[in-house]
Formats: structure tokens, C-alpha cells, sequence
């Protein structure tokens, strides 16, 4: 997941460029691609797991011929971290389908898409899990969003145990989508757009292929209105929708894309309501808005932190850590190398003479070496 951050002092890594013209149109586009995907899992007469699958498979299909033809010298190079982040990124992508797609089916198209747009505060929580800080209006919003929630699904209870199975499983949509974002986030520092969003989209497809045939779930025999909503999906939501998304990741934070992705939820209730007629329940309505309210707040609460120069401790925003060997280089009394050191070297000489590494990340090179708060 994200790398821990260290206190005042190191240097970023890998510093994003600014958004420019291209990324901000890729992020419009990708709004607008995101919006149908509810509706049309909710129009759809098949497994919402099924679903889940013939949208990454054949997305995956449309494009790993394409990263095999003109990317395969960077799948070679990238190195085994980018790559593995990218598993991991496939596999919480998989999580975040088969909890958020099965939670439309269940739940209101409104509803579902306003919970699972929690992932903002879902972001900031792990953030804080991995040991830093969160700026007062982050908290702010997160309570908001925590009282927002519960009464949008407090609306449900007495609608059925199914909407409220379904409010839960987006929520589970959410956090999974935060994961994925912030996985993301590392990979694609070393990888181009169309290379990390194949392994993604294959990773998921196949983790989801095993999922519906260990649960017995019926992979064909739909109707066609059925396929032309999984077609559209597959050209919309996940083309277009994911995969600008993923582009625009390497360019925009994932806390701005975070807040973008709130406009997600009016447009799809809107597409709900006029073209399934599914308007959304009114008891839930004080909540949804609620909701947004506070997401929006956990937003800029991390943005007017991260505007701060003097605060390194940035939510979803990854630097460099302090090297061991650095701290070990320090000179001693008169400016002279610390004891036992080489000058410049950060390497210690064990007793038979050699150099012993300065720690033991430097064995390998495709190991790096853990940053506080990073999971072991």
C-alpha cells in the first residue's frame, strides 16, 4: 500500500508533473463513463459476480494485445515492485467488483453509489492506520460522513434486510476502491497507463473467474439486452471510465480524483431515475446529501494540508525515506567520517574484511527497504 512518511526533511520521490489540459479531460470523460455503471448492472439480468467478470475479462482482452505489442520492453524492465503493486492493485480491484456491483442489484442505484463514494475517508483511516496524521477537517468530514451513512442506511432498515445487505457491501465498495487507488498510485510511478491497467483489468478478471466457478455462478446464458449492457460497461465504465482514470492517476493526486468522483453519484441517480424509473427513496435523501457533505470535507481537509510546505506527513502522498546508511554517515567530532565508517560509503567493514551492507535491504536491489507504517 502507500509508503509510510518520515518527518521534516527527506525529498519527494518521483514528483507528479502538473495536470495539464489532457489529464483534466481524461478525468471528465471518466466521470461521465463511471456514471452509467449502475444503472446499467442494475438493468442487467445476470450475476452480479458475472458481471464483474465479462467487464474486466473482455476489457482485459481488448487490451493486453496492445501492451504485449508496443509495452513489452517495459513489462521486462519495470522491475518486480512496480509489478507486484500492480497484482495487488488487480486483486483489491476484484474486492472492490464483487462487493460493489452485487450491492446495486441489492440496494437502490442512488444509495449504493453514494456509499461506495466513501473511499476519501476510507483513504484518510488507512492513512491513519500506517501511523500519520490527519489534519481536524479531515475528521470533520469523516464524522459527517459516518452520520450521513448511517442514516441513509438507518432509511433502509425498514425497507428490507436485502437494501441494507446491499448499503453494507457498498461501504465494503468503498474501502476496497481505496486500496485499489493507493496501490495504484505506487504502480504506476514505473508503468505506463495501458501496461498497469492490463495486468489490473487480468488480475481481476481471473481472481473473479475462480470466485464464480467455486460459487457455481452462471457464466453464460443471458439474454441479449443483458450483453449489450455488459458491452456497454466494458467500452464505458471500464475503457473509458477506469482506464482515464488510471491515466490521469500518474498526473492528479488520488485525493483530487477521490473528490471528482463524487459528481459520480447525482449522475447516476439521475440515469437511474429516468431510465429505470428507480427514483430514489426520500427518507434516504437527508443522508446521501449528508454523505457527500462530509467526503467532500475529508477531501479539502487533506488538500489545504498537503498545501502546507512544512508538513511532509501528507495524506497519499508518498516520499522518500530516510536511509539508515545517511544517519550512520554523520561526522564525528572535527568533521571526520563517524567510527568505523568509510568516507561516503554508509557500509561498515565486518570483521574478516569485507564490506557488510549498512543494512539489509541493500542485499537486494528488488527490495526495498520499509518505510515507517508500511506493511510488512
Amino acid at each position: 500500500m502507500l509508503q509510510g512518511v518520515c518527518k521534516k526533511g527527506p525529498k519527494r520521490m518521483n514528483p507528479r508533473p502538473s495536470p495539464g489540459v489532457p489529464a483534466i479531460a481524461a478525468v471528465t470523460v471518466a466521470v461521465v463513463a463511471v456514471s452509467s455503471s449502475g444503472p446499467l448492472i442494475a438493468y442487467a439480468a445476470a450475476p452480479a459476480l458475472a458481471i464483474a467478470f465479462w467487464r474486466n475479462a473482455l476489457a482485459a482482452a481488448a487490451l493486453t494485445p496492445v501492451t504485449l505489442i508496443t509495452k513489452r520492453g517495459e513489462v521486462r524492465s519495470a522491475g518486480r515492485r512496480p509489478l507486484v503493486f500492480c497484482v495487488l492493485a488487480g486483486l483489491a480491484l476484484a474486492a472492490h467488483f464483487g462487493t460493489w456491483m452485487p450491492a446495486v442489484q441489492l440496494s437502490t442505484v442512488a444509495t449504493a453509489t453514494a456509499l461506495v463514494a466513501t473511499q476519501p475517508v476510507w483513504q484518510g483511516l488507512i492513512a491513519l492506520a500506517q501511523g500519520r496524521r490527519l489534519p481536524t477537517l479531515a475528521w470533520i468530514g469523516i464524522t459527517i460522513a459516518v452520520a450521513g451513512a448511517a442514516i441513509a442506511t438507518g432509511a433502509d432498515f425498514g425497507l428490507s434486510a436485502r437494501a441494507v445487505a446491499g448499503d453494507g457491501l457498498a461501504l465494503l465498495g468503498g474501502l476496497f476502491a481505496a486500496i485499489y487507488t493507493a496501490l495504484g498510485e505506487q504502480a504506476r510511478t514505473r508503468l505506463s497507463t495501458v501496461t498497469y491497467t492490463s495486468v489490473c483489468y487480468g488480475v481481476c478478471a481471473l481472481t473473479l473467474l475462480v470466485v464464480c466457478l467455486v460459487g457455481g455462478v452462471d457464466l453464460a446464458g443471458y439474454d441479449g439486452r443483458t450483453w449489450l449492457a455488459i458491452l456497454g460497461l466494458v467500452a464505458g465504465a471500464q475503457l473509458l471510465g477506469h482506464s482515464m482514470f488510471n491515466y490521469a492517476i500518474a498526473r492528479i493526486s488520488a485525493t483530487t480524483i477521490s473528490v471528482l468522483i463524487l459528481l459520480e453519484v447525482p449522475a447516476a441517480a439521475l440515469l437511474a431515475w429516468v431510465w429505470l424509473g428507480q427514483a430514489p427513496r426520500t427518507a434516504a435523501l437527508p443522508g446521501l446529501a449528508l454523505l457527500l457533505v462530509g467526503v467532500g470535507t475529508v477531501v479539502l481537509g487533506t488538500a489545504r494540508h498537503a498545501a502546507r510546505p512544512a508538513a511532509p506527513e501528507l495524506v497519499g502522498e508518498p516520499v522518500e525515506p530516510v536511509e539508515p546508511a545517511a544517519l550512520d554517515e554523520r561526522p564525528g567530532p572535527g568533521g571526520r567520517p563517524g567510527p568505523g565508517m568509510r568516507p561516503g560509503s554508509g557500509v561498515r567493514p565486518d570483521p574478516g574484511g569485507r564490506e557488510a551492507p549498512a543494512e539489509q535491504g541493500a542485499r537486494d536491489p528488488d527490495g526495498p527497504r520499509r518505510a515507517a507504517g508500511e506493511p510488512r
